[in-house]
């Protein structure tokens, strides 16, 4: 194992503990921004490792379930901090966590290795099935609570919330069951494109799965630790307060994008749409009920519909993403068209 793998893990962690007892000045927000990006790429290491030990489909819901478990923890926490001004924090982060899967992370896949292997394969089966789960999460989560009429606004009652947050669990329950026990074949890449490389060893995997964890924990403690300070850069700016939420999603997204990347780039990109796929119904399929039990439990406010321009570019995406995923078959005109679509949800989240 290299040494930076275990050490920026606990560089963040200091960085922490030093926050605590000191205060968060400049100097060491700084320190910890630098902390937060490199046990970042020691998650992707860790994460990989896992990966490689336990084997497909399984290994793709390794990094999936655990950035998404954290990140529940981040915006739950955020919720419970903020007040009613953070009722809409959950909405933001799912949505934004989306768009960058579905446009950033399969565009930027589809583009890397189209860009070094001109055209590349994979099962039509399963991206067509995660799509159809993904359509079916995003227009019950962020689309419907607009129409309701028992409620006005974009908002959920309590008891429709509970509803659509088991919904949502049973649905992503049905989308892994399917994937790792029912019809895991339809999520596996072409043997052929393997390295063969042999995996590493229980201990090692055991190790790296544990730093794996501290890592995550770390990011996601860090990525809270500076929101502050971001949260003030934005209002220095003048965008909107919506944006806090794309910059969680951002942080939280980052080692499953690397990873999905690396894999494109080594011709196996049905690893990268796993990853990809994935961790966009992880978000939702998680991050709804958690948010949804919280409101309900506490009382707290909960918005979770888009607004018109948010619900036209979501409408773009997952039709260009049926068009592109259509066919088994990929090259960099499918990976441009996706980060336009990136660039424009970018551009528009600054400038309204």
């Amino acid at each position: 194992m290299p040494w930076w793998a275990w050490f920026w893990p606990l560089a963040a962690w200091a960085a922490l503990a030093g926050a605590g007892v000191f205060g968060l000045s400049a100097s060491l927000a700084a320190a910890a921004a630098v902390a937060l990006v490199a046990t970042v790429f020691a998650a992707v290491y860790h994460a990989e490792l896992v990966a490689h030990r336990v084997g497909e489909p399984f290994g793709t819901l390794v990094l999936a379930v655990a950035v998404t478990v954290i990140e529940v923890a981040l915006v739950v926490s955020v919720m419970l901090g903020g007040g009613p001004e953070k009722a809409a924090l959950a909405r933001d982060t799912v949505f934004a966590a989306v768009m960058l899967v579905c446009n950033g992370v399969v565009g930027g896949c589809l583009l890397a290795g189209g860009m070094q292997h001109r055209a590349q394969g994979f099962q039509l089966q399963g991206a067509s099935g995660a799509l159809a789960v993904l359509t079916a999460l995003t227009t019950l989560t962020l689309v419907l609570p607009n129409f309701t009429l028992t409620a006005p606004g974009p908002v959920y009652t309590p008891s429709q919330l509970a509803f659509v947050g088991v919904v949502s669990l049973v649905l992503y329950g049905v989308f892994v069951f399917v994937q790792t026990v029912r019809h895991p074949g339809d999520f596996l890449h072409n043997p052929a494109d393997d390295a063969h490389e042999a995996p590493p060893s229980a201990r090692a995997a055991l190790a790296s799965a544990l730093l794996l964890v501290v890592a995550l924990a770390a990011v996601v403690a860090l990525a809270k630790l500076l929101s502050p300070t971001m949260e003030a850069g934005l209002d220095w700016a003048g965008a909107p307060k919506s944006v806090i939420g794309v910059v969680i999603a951002a942080l939280v997204l980052l080692p499953e994008a690397l990873a999905a990347l690396r894999a494109a780039r080594a011709n196996r990109l049905q690893t990268s749409l796993n990853l990809a796929l994935g961790s966009a119904l992880a978000s939702i399929g998680l991050t709804i009920p958690a948010v949804a039990a919280v409101s309900v439990a506490l009382g707290t406010p909960l918005t979770l519909g888009l607004g018109a321009k948010e619900e036209v570019l979501l409408a773009a995406t997952l039709l260009i993403s049926v068009l592109t995923l259509g066919t088994g078959r990929t090259t960099v005109l499918q990976g441009a068209v996706h980060l336009v679509i990136l660039a424009v949800f970018l551009f528009l989240a600054v400038v309204p």
